[in-house]
């Protein structure tokens, strides 16, 4: 299911390097990315135990909002938690009047018991947990929920475990697909936080050019010059319209999701 790399939830090799490469990409990780399907947020507030209508959510490491909007849409108050300014300002262009500060998971840059859900969306992977488990237990009300959830492409189906390989031989050390993500939950382990899991499999039907400027978009090849990029692009094209000859794909995923409930302190 899940794609191996990395050390524990991070990628591996230049870690900063790749962190930073977004910004470059930022157009073409808001056209291309997929995005979330609604049962994802039913499960959300089902293992949450409550809705996210009204409640006050941190997105944090929002990128270009794909889930800050998606949340916004069931009723929440969403603010965005974002580091890079190349996302934002891709984030600002497609979500105005969407709430955006500056900030990592790793040093919230918010008041302690001030939000019902801390959400990563794609993003935990990228910060320290031995920082942002505190630091989003910190923010969260009692009662509050942390969640992360990851979208996998399914290396179960053949393609995506062959596309995986080919890049993982060509990138040795910097490829990362994103690890066991059920590695999140034993960060939570110390806190003593209830956690539940979801799993849901998914998938979208997009064609051979989508899927390429979205893998254009991920980090490993984001934080390549045009030169190295391109030709591992070419081999990718190839290779899909050899799989999928009228130029569309049925892009398979298993969608993560892990949920960790801040418990309601005792009254004094």
């Amino acid at each position: 299911m899940v794609e191996q790399g990395g050390t524990g939830n991070r990628p591996g090799g230049d870690f900063r390097g790749l962190a930073e490469s977004f910004g470059g990409v930022a157009a073409e990780y808001d056209r291309a990315r997929p995005s979330y399907p609604r049962e994802l947020f039913d499960e959300l507030e089902r293992l949450a135990g409550r809705g996210l209508k009204g409640a006050r959510v941190l997105d944090v490491g929002a990128g270009t909002g794909i889930s800050t909007r998606l949340l916004a849409a069931r009723g929440a108050e969403v603010i965005a938690v974002e580091p890079s300014a190349g996302m934002a300002a891709q984030f600002l262009a497609g979500g105005p009047g969407l709430a955006l500060v500056k900030g990592t998971g790793d040093e919230l840059p918010f008041h302690d018991d001030s939000a019902d859900f801390v959400t990563y969306a794609q993003a935990f992977h990228w910060t320290d947990p031995e920082r942002s488990v505190p630091e989003a237990v910190r923010v969260l009300r009692p009662g509050g929920a942390l969640a992360a959830w990851w979208n996998v492409k399914d290396s179960g189906v053949s393609w995506v475990r062959a596309m995986g390989e080919r890049f993982a031989a060509a990138l040795p050390g910097t490829y990362h697909g994103y690890g066991a993500v059920r590695e999140f939950a034993s960060h939570l382990a110390p806190y003593g936080l209830p956690t539940g899991h979801a799993v849901l499999h998914w998938e979208r039907r997009i064609t051979v050019d989508h899927l390429i400027t979205d893998l254009s978009s991920r980090s490993y090849l984001a934080a390549l010059t045009p030169e190295q990029r391109g030709p591992l692009l070419a081999v990718e094209r190839e290779a899909l319209l050899a799989e999928f000859p009228d130029g569309w794909v049925i892009e398979p995923y298993v969608l993560d999701l892990t949920v960790a409930v801040v418990p309601h302190r005792p009254r004094r």
